[in-house]
């Protein structure tokens, strides 16, 4: 079997923590023990709360010295870049000198919490050093408690705790993606303007790099066998242990031999392990004589074109993406890919957002079809009730999406998707069993394969989320906070059918705002949706995207988050308070993409 091992052969960034204090000898005496004290009691929340896509937790640094001067300032910089800090905190708990401590690299994402006490406060230091950061051009983030803390109080308050927890989430992502690459397996599909990889794109907002492999170096590691054989025993028999095959869709005349359809079953799953080892690498490849092929491309994230140059003529992408980006396979529990369907790259960095984000498996989706109640009500006789009442949004893919998604999985006894780490075995077999693999309609899919069919359960709190680009902007984001509903099985049945029945189905309804330009009703939400593609995550996660995008400079142009939930640097509250949205366009405007 593979070692996962080189998944990240860089490591994890690590969170700098940066102890500030006032360089007056008598001041810096007396606050030092409680300065350091805060240090250590941040870098204990995040250790204990976060984890990275591993499992591990989170590795937090802290300076070796209080920093109250230039010279501490830079042995701190200069230890942080040793120990590969991605993004930093700085907490300070009285008065210091902001221009001799601040860390100037730009590119590094940066908070600072001042500690909201009287005696000493920290908060005039956080005010002068926001203020600099901004005059500066170098934004950083605020973070002030509420309340006023007697200063023998070293505990961090909640609302402090919710945003060093939201800044580190966002940041760790940011710090993530630097140095990675995007694999693009083929090229432009269907047409769709999604699979256009922008390479400055991707190297000025993300700092990631971008390979190019065609889809005819599948087909050659298909027919020369370079993969490993012993793990292509392992997943068949996985396969056919754990995959149920369900009807044929097509008229009998079309239908492939029972022998082609088990040669089939063989070619996506060597197209499964290929596309794998094309991403991360697979050092037994190189014990079998194939030393290049061995490397892979350090990808955390690719796209797999397929229509129609390739399912015109051999088996559809779709097991590959669909066991790909779902947490388990025949090794196991493991750590979802990000791989998107038809190299839509602008969906798959999304997706990367998301599970970078919540560890979680992402599904990929079409934005297929508004059902307004009065269309249900004709087409199905009944009545569309409880949240859906007001409509539903059906998101289906093209045949794949993560088994993740059936919400098989349970948190509370509700259903969910959760980190790799925390599924149990019946929670994979739940989800495999949920699913049915369709052989292709062939009038769409000439080569065959199959598709992954089920319907998600109602009651999961989701996210869909989606990443443009727009000439005369440059990227943006917009995303829609709301849940799962299930359907009636006639009712989904019937509008189900008049799809594609073989391909998964979430019935999704975002939340409503009244008098909301955009979130009033659900038919707005999917007519100001910029695609035909999105990404679904599990939770309520809009308000860490929103943080997240900040940080790359991506505006969001439309959401559903509460306005008291939003945290972005301090320095967009200078490009306007009124109107957060075109405060959100004009700073990042400003300071341009992170890597420019």
């Amino acid at each position: 079997m593979i070692s996962l091992q080189n998944r990240y052969s860089g490591g994890f960034p690590a969170i700098g923590i940066r102890p500030i204090i006032d360089r007056r000898k008598l001041v810096k005496a007396a606050l030092k023990d409680m300065t350091m004290e805060l240090a250590h009691n941040v870098a204990q929340l995040l250790t204990e709360t976060l984890r990275h896509p591993d499992g591990s937790p989170v590795r937090c640094v802290i300076s070796d010295t209080l920093i109250s001067g230039v010279t501490e300032a830079s042995r701190c910089s200069a230890q942080f870049a040793r120990e590969g800090v991605g993004l930093m905190i700085s907490v300070a708990s009285g008065w210091c000198y902001p221009l001799e401590t601040m860390e100037l690299d730009p590119q590094i994402p940066h908070a600072i919490w001042g500690f909201n006490g009287t005696e000493r406060p920290g908060a005039v230091y956080l005010a002068a050093l926001h203020a600099a950061h901004n005059q500066k051009g170098i934004p950083a983030f605020k973070i002030y408690g509420r309340d006023v803390k007697d200063l023998d109080d070293t505990s961090i308050p909640a609302d402090v705790s919710d945003m060093l927890l939201r800044f580190s989430r966002a940041g760790l992502v940011v710090a993530m993606l630097k140095g990675k690459s995007y694999l693009s397996i083929g090229s432009v599909s269907m047409g769709i303007a999604g699979c256009i990889v922008d390479d400055s794109f991707y190297q000025h907002y993300f700092g990631m790099r971008n390979a190019y492999v065609d889809m005819t170096e599948v087909t050659r590691r298909i027919e020369r066998g370079i993969f490993d054989p012993e793990e292509y025993v392992a997943a068949l028999d996985w396969v056919k242990a754990n995959c149920i095959e369900g009807d044929d869709p097509n008229p009998e005349e079309m239908r492939l031999e029972r022998s082609v359809k088990d040669r089939n079953w063989e070619t996506v799953i060597k197209m499964a392990l290929i596309t794998r080892d094309l991403m991360i690498g697979n050092p037994k490849l190189a014990a079998l004589g194939w030393e290049e092929e061995a490397y892979g491309y350090n990808a955390i994230a690719a796209g797999f074109q397929g229509q129609r140059e390739w399912t015109d003529h051999y088996p559809s992408a779709d097991f590959l993406e669909a066991i790909l980006t779902s947490s388990f396979d025949w090794n196991g529990t493991r750590e979802p890919y990000i791989v998107a369907t038809e190299n839509d790259n602008l969906n798959a960095i999304t997706m990367l957002f998301g599970h970078l984000l919540t560890n979680a498996a992402q599904v990929f989706a079409d934005v297929r079809t508004y059902w307004s109640p009065e269309a249900v009500k004709r087409v199905t006789g009944q009545q569309l009730t409880g949240i859906a009442a007001d409509g539903i949004i059906h998101l289906i893919n093209s045949g794949p999406a993560a088994l993740d998604g059936t919400g098989e999985q349970k948190i509370d006894g509700n259903p969910a998707m959760k980190p790799f780490w925390d599924l149990t075995d019946d929670e994979v077999t739940d989800c495999l069993q949920a699913v049915s693999w369709r052989p292709t309609y062939m009038d769409q899919f000439a080569g065959g394969g199959y598709s992954t069919d089920y319907t998600t359960k109602g009651g999961m709190p989701a996210t869909m989320v989606r990443i443009n680009l727009i000439e005369g902007i440059g990227p943006v984001l917009q995303l829609a906070q709301g849940y799962t509903v299930e359907l009636p099985s006639d009712m989904h049945d019937r509008l189900d059918q008049r799809t594609t029945p073989t391909w998964p189905t979430t019935w999704f309804v975002p939340d409503r705002i009244k008098d909301d330009p955009v979130f009033d009703d659900v038919y707005s939400v999917m007519e100001n949706w910029g695609s035909n593609h999105c990404a679904v995550s599990y939770g309520h996660i809009g308000a860490d995207l929103i943080t997240l995008a900040s940080m790359l400079r991506i505006p969001v142009n439309m959401h559903n988050v509460p306005v008291k939930q939003l945290f972005r640097p301090s320095s967009w509250s200078a490009f306007g308070t009124k109107d957060p949205e075109g405060a959100d366009y004009r700073a990042c405007t400003a300071y341009g993409p992170l890597y420019k």
